[in-house]
């Protein structure tokens, strides 16, 4: 009997994970399905796939599989152990199932995992059906948006098979609830509204990654804010109260005296809302005042000989 490379078959490692074992598999079931493949020997491809999908994303199959396949050399005929089919034998009990469908799978197969392999052999006789492919797309916010919480319109062009069997993009709109609090990077799952399935197979998901749009005034870093407050220097050395912008309105501060800039002030709670909310903090940055006319001039002049300050000395 010849032994059959499923890895081979769909054109993967043997360090696939599973993801990546079903994105294979469905490459291949839509390119050979024979309900809208034009290939040669469609059917007979998409068997194939269909068998190196069955065992491979089967834990149990794929580690009988392995074990078995490890002791196999090219042009030698392959041959399970005579007590594999049987309980302890380390292989599948047999008992309870029929081989209906046992045509839509291999010898080899027959041979590896005797009837229980054919249980879901025996559905494919009622037609064949996949679930559709998920799909990601990112969706561009404000801030105020992930704060309040909104309702986005968002159009996406979706893949589908029209009566032809030829695969065409058709406009599909959606109107999208963005929760409170949303961060940047979050996805959010809409079940169903992803790739069609094949056969009457259900729909993929869509998954929204969310991105934010760049703000005149406010950053973000997971859910915290960060706003750049400029002080006089005065302001920073006496100390004053000064209005800033929150995502939630507009507050009053107080600046300690001798405030320096990159100093940061922290407002508990003003950031992203959560069950644990993110904080606004205020970056401090003094804005020296032009010496664009005389009398400012000789105020500096006063004030370096006041102060004989030197910024460049530890202090």
């Amino acid at each position: 009997m010849e032994f059959k490379d499923y890895y081979k078959i769909l054109g993967i490692d043997k360090s696939a994970n599973k993801d990546e074992i079903k994105r294979a598999y469905r490459k291949l079931a839509r390119k050979y399905h024979p309900d809208v493949s034009k290939e040669q020997n469609a059917e007979e491809k998409f068997k194939e796939a269909k068998e190196a999908y069955e065992v491979l994303s089967d834990p149990e199959k794929h580690k009988a599989y392995d074990n078995l396949g490890a002791n196999w050399r090219h042009g030698q005929d392959f041959t399970p152990p005579p007590d594999w089919g049987q309980a302890g034998g380390g292989g599948f009990y047999t008992s309870g199932f029929t081989q209906a469908g046992a045509e839509d799978f291999s010898d080899f197969f027959s041979e590896l995992f005797g009837q229980r392999g054919f249980q879901t052999g025996k559905r494919s006789r009622q037609g064949f059906q996949t679930k559709g492919q998920d799909a990601r797309v990112k969706v561009l916010i404000n801030l105020e948006d992930a704060y309040h919480g909104a309702t986005k319109q968002i159009n996406l062009q979706v893949p589908e098979v029209d009566q032809h069997g030829r695969l065409i993009n058709k406009t599909k709109s959606l109107k999208v609830k963005i929760p409170k609090g949303v961060i940047q990077g979050q996805q959010i799952r809409l079940s169903g509204q992803g790739e069609p399935g094949m056969g009457g197979g259900p729909a993929g998901d869509l998954y929204l990654e969310i991105e934010f749009q760049e703000h005149p005034y406010f950053s973000v870093q997971g859910k915290d804010i960060y706003l750049t407050v400029p002080l006089a220097p005065w302001e920073a050395a006496l100390g004053t109260m000064a209005k800033v912008m929150t995502l939630g309105g507009e507050l009053e501060v107080k600046i300690p005296a001798g405030s320096q800039s990159g100093k940061k002030l922290r407002l508990k709670s003003k950031g992203l809302p959560a069950k644990e909310s993110g904080d606004q903090l205020l970056l401090l940055q003094i804005i020296t005042p032009p010496a664009d006319t005389e009398a400012k001039r000789k105020l500096y002049e006063t004030m370096a000989k006041e102060m004989a300050f030197n910024p460049r000395v530890s202090h």
